[in-house]
């Protein structure tokens, strides 16, 4: 199934019109023309099955014929995550990240950040394309980069965690996962947190794990635990 989205689509909905870029690459490019049957995708977990009505290269026009609405998870992972100092790696992570099956990001300047801004423009695209790819009816929610300090003091009532690398006492992050939980999950920068980041972490009642035996880089640390979150909410 190939996927299109459309933000401003819902349950009301009976026929809409994509933007003229979008338009152009239905009719020119995949060579769409009146009659056929397009999937569509609002980002909030409907999928619409739509017949084109009038295929036009600069104003494709359909009209909805079914609306299918996909259950939400009951499990709920946020990842925080510092930007990496090369853009293609959290580039990467956000595309992997998006295919398996995460619900929101936030990125977090820390005390050691190589990187102080995010192209969020950029970002959401590489969200969208991977959400599509993937034939996910979820988009991912990316939030605006803050501050470490303005996100742990930010009020949370998920089970909240902290993955550093410090030889400090730490749990597994296997032993307190469960099903259908709501987390929320620090991942520091290259040089780690501070320990004053930690100390201000664990203050505001995250509790610190390890995600194994090896130093991973920023990016394969939030893979891992966002396919960990995944596959203890498996059924």
């Amino acid at each position: 199934m190939q996927l299109f989205y459309n933000p401003n689509i819902n349950e009301a909905t009976e026929s809409f019109s994509f933007d003229k870029e979008e338009s152009k690459h239905i009719i020119k490019v995949l060579r769409k023309k009146d009659t056929d049957i397009l999937h569509v995708t609002n980002g909030l977990g409907f999928l619409f099955t739509t017949e084109i009505t009038l295929a036009s290269d600069s104003k494709c026009t359909v009209k909805i014929i079914s609306i299918e609405k996909a259950e939400a998870s009951k499990f709920r992972l946020h990842l925080a995550v510092a930007p990496t100092k090369m853009n293609d790696r959290f580039e990467w992570f956000l595309e992997k990240a998006t295919e398996i099956g995460i619900h929101e990001i936030t990125p977090i300047i820390c005390d050691r950040s190589e990187r102080k801004t995010i192209n969020k423009e950029r970002f959401d695209k590489i969200l969208l394309a991977a959400m599509k790819q993937s034939n996910e009816l979820f988009l991912p929610i990316l939030n605006p980069a803050m501050t470490f300090k303005e996100f742990v003091n930010s009020e949370n009532q998920d089970l909240k965690m902290i993955a550093h690398c410090e030889e400090t006492d730490k749990k597994t992050f296997k032993s307190i996962l469960r099903p259908n939980e709501k987390i929320t999950m620090l991942i520091g920068p290259e040089g780690d947190f501070s320990e004053k980041e930690i100390g201000l972490a664990l203050s505001n009642n995250f509790t610190a794990v390890s995600l194994g035996n090896t130093r991973l880089r920023t990016e394969t640390a939030a893979i891992v635990a966002c396919h960990s979150v995944l596959f203890v909410n498996e059924v």
